[in-house]
């Protein structure tokens, strides 16, 4: 027999699951940017939703291991830096929110040229990996298993052991 509190739990658990907006499951994103003194990134989500104060962490190319500028990006997602130009190679970008974020790396000249590139290495988690659909559909999958056990759990009869 079903407890009256599992017959409003178990539906209402099942609906808030599949009833999610799209953007909770954006978990990739993009970088672009355009060179001209200056560089200029665009950080956006999956659904081209800006990533509003991102850190962003820069390195130059004669040292990669230390950060040579950090910022956050503004309510549209961009973010302006001037490099250093007697450090010619590649510069890389880090942009990263609440543990979504994407790598990119931008060859800087001794002159400037106007430039965009609409891709960036994706990572989730500090994973430089992109899952597929499969991988999302397992873990949707799993995550609900795990609230209807919960909610089982918590709707089992308490047993008196007096």
């Amino acid at each position: 027999m079903t407890s009256p509190k599992l017959s409003y739990l178990l539906p209402l658990l099942l609906l808030s699951s599949f009833s999610g907006s799209r953007e909770a499951f954006a978990h990739s994103s993009t970088i672009k940017y355009r060179q001209t003194q200056a560089i200029e990134i665009q950080a956006n989500y999956e659904q081209n939703v800006p990533m509003v104060n991102a850190q962003v962490t820069i390195y130059a190319p004669n040292n990669p291991s230390t950060p040579w500028q950090q910022g956050i990006t503004d309510e549209q997602g961009r973010y302006t830096f001037i490099p250093d130009r007697t450090q010619t190679g590649s510069w890389e970008v880090k942009v990263r929110q609440a543990g979504h974020g994407s790598i990119l790396t931008i060859p800087v000249e001794e002159t400037a040229t106007a430039t965009t590139v609409p891709t960036a290495q994706s990572f989730v988690g500090g994973s430089n990996e992109v899952y597929t659909p499969l991988q999302k559909t397992v873990m949707a999958m799993a995550g609900i298993w795990g609230c209807v056990g919960t909610a089982l759990f918590f709707s089992r009869k308490k047993i008196d052991h007096c």
